[in-house]
């Protein structure tokens, strides 16, 4: 294969410190690589607004929790996901980014709004105090799917996203939010865990998995994640 018929991914990261924007996305740099990717760098998501350089990107890998958007960049990225650019990331790195902005919203289909956390005397004020043991259920109707395919439920302890969706994704697993004598809520919440979304001629894919390194290599996230960027790209 030459360089000419490479495919051409690019991985856009920063925002919150938090989630280890550079380390994260370098965990997934090789392996782009060894499957064929040619991959770029970008601190920002300054280089969406540019058209000619988007249309030869065949997969966006983005890492870039909260931040702001401006209305070039998000046309450029609509437009090129539109087109048939993919686009893939976890956690707060694609469903917690650009909160300027409703209609990025719209295009990836669901936001974070919530990681209820310990009970309240176990919490000693720092990012452990949101970390729950919890299940990622698997779907029966997702068994066949090449991004779940032999995976069975699984357990993590991390945070545990509580995510506001839409009908228009395509829903591969969830995640169950109990109702623990602390909280305010009265019945279990279940929000997806993993999904997928078609848009124009480009495909979506989020895990939210994925706060920090350790749960990014955990075996099962790892994997479910390098299909979902082969899966998403053009």
């Amino acid at each position: 294969m030459t360089d000419d018929h490479r495919r051409k991914a690019l991985v856009v990261r920063g925002g919150w410190e938090g989630h280890a924007p550079v380390a994260a996305t370098e965990l997934f740099v090789p392996y782009l690589e060894k499957q064929g990717f040619e991959v770029s760098r970008a601190d920002s998501p300054a280089p969406y607004a540019d058209s000619a350089f988007m249309a030869g990107i065949d997969l966006i890998v983005q890492c870039y929790t909260m931040g702001t958007i401006e209305q070039a960049e998000l046309d450029g990225l609509r437009a090129a996901i539109e087109s048939g650019t993919g686009m893939a990331g976890w956690h707060g790195g694609i469903a917690d980014s650009y909160r300027n902005s409703s209609d990025y919203l719209h295009l990836i289909g669901g936001q974070f709004a919530c990681h209820p956390g310990k009970e309240p005397a176990e919490r000693q004020g720092s990012a452990a105090d949101n970390f729950v043991p919890y299940t990622v259920n698997m779907l029966p109707e997702a068994a066949g799917h090449p991004i779940t395919e032999g995976i069975a439920d699984f357990g993590l302890v991390t945070e545990q996203y509580w995510v506001l969706t839409d009908d228009y994704i395509d829903v591969l697993a969830t995640t169950t939010q109990q109702v623990r004598p602390w909280d305010p809520w009265h019945r279990e919440v279940t929000s997806p865990a993993i999904w997928t979304r078609q848009w124009g001629s480009g495909r979506i894919f989020v895990a939210t998995p994925g706060h920090s390194l350790d749960v990014l290599e955990d075996e099962n996230v790892r994997t479910i994640i390098e299909r979902g960027l082969l899966w998403a790209s053009r």
